[in-house]
């Protein structure tokens, strides 16, 4: 998992230690600087003090830590969702922006959902949004570097001919005033996005419908801070502001 401090530098939750470091101290209401060193100092006995500090100042900086006090911290109950960009994106994200300067993206993986699923799908895709001028452009030039890459596929088409042992590019229309997130240089989801994305559209998201897809709200609301207002304007954009509304109040544990 990956967090972004407020100069929007990456950190991983490896050496910090981040959700141990949430479930050490989730039940306290404060506690100190010296608290933080003796929870560190138990992973590793030689960890040097700057280091503690600097980890301190990154985990303040990306809202896991709350500083309520001179050397006094909390776990913060905002915490923002930002998914993890790898190298594929990357580098797609930069052929676009070279062929399509001035268009509009969204780009990210359907991999991200794991963290919020209990049963994992066999089949993950890469899903590009694109300005509706724009789709048939990147699906055509994608297509000619080689890419197995779709335009809006139907279920009979996801069925019958996407690969198996590889992950897929989804050529999609970026809705206006989509809810996205700049994250190191490729403009990608929010948390919000992501659970009006998997409610509105059974085909490309149907292994995350049903039961699973309570579980991927549940797990979201409980990890993330999730703007409602946000989600619901998006989702009445795609024309299912109410149908998702009665959906989140029907599993009111969603809102506690």
């Amino acid at each position: 998992m990956l967090y972004l401090n407020k100069t929007n530098i990456k950190i991983a939750s490896g050496k910090i230690n981040i959700e141990k470091l949430i479930n050490h101290f989730k039940n306290e209401t404060l506690f100190t600087t010296n608290d933080i060193q003796e929870f560190y100092r138990g992973l590793e006995p030689k960890v040097k003090a700057s280091t503690i500090n600097w980890r301190i100042y990154n985990l303040v900086s990306s809202g896991i830590l709350k500083r309520v006090g001179i050397g006094k911290y909390n776990i913060s109950k905002t915490r923002n969702y930002i998914p993890e960009i790898n190298k594929r994106i990357k580098f797609i994200n930069s052929l676009l922006k070279r062929q399509f300067p001035y268009a509009n993206f969204c780009i990210w993986q359907t991999s991200l959902l794991n963290e919020f699923m209990v049963h994992q799908p066999g089949k993950f895709y890469l899903i590009i949004e694109a300005e509706k001028s724009s789709t048939e452009s990147v699906f055509y030039y994608l297509k000619e570097k080689k890419y197995y890459v779709f335009l809006e596929p139907i279920e009979e088409i996801i069925d019958k001919y996407f690969p198996e042992d590889k992950e897929p590019i989804i050529i999609k229309t970026l809705v206006s005033e989509a809810p996205t997130q700049k994250v190191n240089g490729v403009n990608t989801v929010t948390i919000e996005k992501i659970l009006v994305d998997i409610f509105c559209d059974e085909v490309i998201f149907s292994a995350q419908q049903g039961s699973e897809l309570i579980n991927i709200f549940k797990s979201a609301y409980d990890k993330y801070t999730v703007n409602e207002n946000r989600m619901l304007r998006y989702a009445n954009r795609r024309g299912k502001k109410e149908s998702l509304n009665n959906f989140l109040n029907s599993v009111s544990k969603f809102r506690q």
